[in-house]
């Protein structure tokens, strides 16, 4: 019975693809009878707001998805990310990295394809690993701050997704703690997962292809690696993936559009095979009837009863 989790970033208010999600996580969780945890991803200070996680506490009471324990904060475990870096430090598994995010994009360009596998977007062409001491000196007089990489040594890691199926992906040299400092996020969320005792992982698949660097991650620090569900994105009317721009994409715009928490949750119900469109079954309901081999593999357009404009 593998706990779940819901781990967004207070960046902006939850839209309904994050909601929808919420909820596949959630169900999964509790058709199992297992527990289903709340974390708000807020390593970003400067990004992530308070306020963000207020609301997204709300949209998901006003769904009725409840979470067990205390909500955990990034913010608040920097130093369980730190212990992690200085082990990997200790275990010469990393090396300091001088090149601009630009840079970065730039030479991994042309080699996103590779033989044995896929390439995670703007994975890194290995650049800095090979510099010596002067080499970062003299970048370091050139006002450069290194973020710390990784070293996978292009390592393939494959797993079976619970909707996705296989997947094989090689690993790059990735950044795990940023040039200010911070931790980054793929360290950050390997960490917290194991802490938490998480053995499922729900979430949208644009995360798919970064799941092997995660991989790779856990089993160097030894710890368990957790079973993967990435869920299709939620589009817009126009075929492209939900924002702002589409209008009504927040369960309060929803809400003054006239449609209840209700009627949302009825929706996505009908858009993961859950029920029929227009029946509106309880949570209860829906814990019953969750099955895996029911959810789509295709992306989701929000309907009309669900899209409209909100006055800003």
């Amino acid at each position: 019975m593998p706990d779940g989790r819901f781990a967004p970033s207070p960046t902006a208010p939850l839209h309904l693809g994050n909601l929808r999600t919420a909820l596949v996580a959630w169900l999964a969780a509790r058709s199992s009878g297992s527990r289903f945890f709340f974390r708000s991803e807020d390593m970003d200070q400067v990004a992530c707001r308070a306020e963000h996680e207020v609301s997204a506490l709300r949209d998901l009471h006003l769904l009725g998805l409840d979470h067990d324990g205390e909500v955990v904060r990034q913010s608040e475990r920097v130093e369980f990310y730190r212990d992690a870096i200085e082990r990997l430090i200790a275990d010469d598994r990393t090396y300091p990295c001088y090149c601009t995010r630009r840079e970065v994009l730039a030479e991994a360009s042309d080699s996103i394809a590779a033989p044995h596998g896929v390439r995670p977007a703007g994975a890194y062409a290995g650049t800095c690993s090979t510099l010596d001491a002067a080499g970062r000196a003299e970048r370091e007089a050139a006002g450069r701050t290194p973020s710390l990489r990784l070293r996978a040594n292009t390592a393939v890691v494959s797993f079976t997704d619970g909707l996705a199926g296989y997947h094989e992906g090689i690993v790059d040299d990735f950044v795990i703690r940023r040039a200010d400092g911070t931790p980054a996020y793929n360290l950050a969320v390997v960490v917290d997962d194991a802490a938490q005792g998480v053995g499922e992982v729900v979430r949208g698949d644009d995360l798919l292809e970064t799941t092997p660097r995660q991989i790779f991650l856990a089993r160097l620090l030894g710890l368990n690696v957790p079973d993967y569900l990435h869920v299709p994105l939620v589009f817009g009317p126009d075929g492209e993936r939900l924002a702002k721009r589409h209008g009504a994409v927040t369960l309060q715009d929803q809400r003054a559009l006239g449609n209840t928490p209700e009627d949302v949750l009825a929706a996505f119900a009908a858009s993961l095979g859950l029920c029929e469109v227009g029946e509106r079954p309880s949570l209860t309901q829906l814990v019953e009837r969750f099955d895996l081999t029911l959810l789509p593999h295709e992306v989701w357009v929000v309907p009309d009863a669900l899209a409209g404009s909100v006055e800003s």
